[in-house]
């Protein structure tokens, strides 16, 4: 695999973010323990909902997860609706759906706020994927002071090799990019890089990251060299003989066919469409 100037070492400096303006005193305070009674099976729940995934059926798991996350709410169980809404911000942001996804990123923030839950792990954790889904959405300087506070979160309560980090800088770099900062999203891609090659089965995710870096450097000057060794690695990572060809992978691999195609890289492109729909298929 092709070096793309990536970062080994992760240094505190690297990843622990300065405050900024977002105002993260509205989610943060002494985090609600109170027990909710009856919760609804969060991780029986998600199972499911990864089969539907798994079988390419978003609609079914939209139904699905609106059915549980009321189910979770009129129980009262706030902590259950809270993981709920989270993988509906996660779906609606998946299939995008633009208004529900920004209903969905209001419900969670809003329980987050109610319950304190801005300085916890978990609490952060919602607030990632709602700063993620705010870049898809288009509003990307927005969701910089969230991505700043997650990192403040996660720095004080994670190893900086934790694979959630991986994410959280990739996305990160991602809406850099988008608001014209090249060099910090040049360093949050490098960093993901750095914490998601030390995970179990990387392969998927430093595909995209190599997919995503290689837009980055078009954006900038499309005859870079670095974009075709991004694809080297990308299309070397997507065939690495140990990765499992499970739904993950279908979903990862129609992620980046389109890179492949914008690119040239017809050939490879039309390849992971056709695996995609085989994968698909077989579930």
């Amino acid at each position: 695999m092709k070096a793309v100037n990536e970062m080994t070492n992760i240094e505190p400096k690297d990843y622990i973010e300065m405050p900024c303006c977002f105002d993260a005193m509205e989610y943060m305070g002494t985090p609600d323990v109170t027990p909710t009674g009856k919760r609804v099976p969060v991780p029986e729940i998600i199972a499911r909902l990864d089969g539907l995934y798994n079988r390419g059926l978003e609609h079914n798991a939209r139904e699905y997860l609106d059915t549980w996350r009321n189910c979770a709410h009129a129980m009262g169980d706030w902590r259950g609706e809270l993981s709920l809404v989270s993988e509906l911000i996660g779906l609606h942001r998946r299939t995008k759906d633009k208004k529900a996804a920004s209903a969905a990123i209001e419900d969670g923030l809003s329980i987050i706020k109610e319950h304190d839950m801005g300085s916890t792990v978990s609490g952060a954790t919602v607030m990632l994927n709602a700063a993620t889904t705010m870049k898809a959405l288009g509003r990307a300087e927005e969701s910089l002071p969230l991505f700043s506070h997650v990192c403040r979160v996660y720095s004080a309560n994670l190893d900086p090799a934790d694979y959630r980090f991986g994410g959280l800088y990739n996305n990160m770099a991602l809406s850099y990019d988008d608001a014209g900062d090249a060099a910090s999203a040049e360093k949050y891609f490098q960093l993901a890089i750095a914490v998601i090659s030390k995970c179990q089965h990387p392969e998927n995710d430093l595909a995209v990251t190599y997919c995503n870096m290689a837009h980055m450097y078009d954006r900038a000057d499309p005859e870079d060299p670095r974009i075709n060794e991004c694809m080297e690695n990308a299309w070397d990572c997507l065939n690495a003989p140990s990765l499992p060809r499970d739904g993950y992978h279908a979903f990862t691999v129609s992620k980046c066919a389109p890179s492949f195609g914008y690119f040239g890289f017809f050939i490879y492109a039309r390849e992971l469409e056709e695996r995609a729909k085989e994968i698909y298929a077989g579930n």
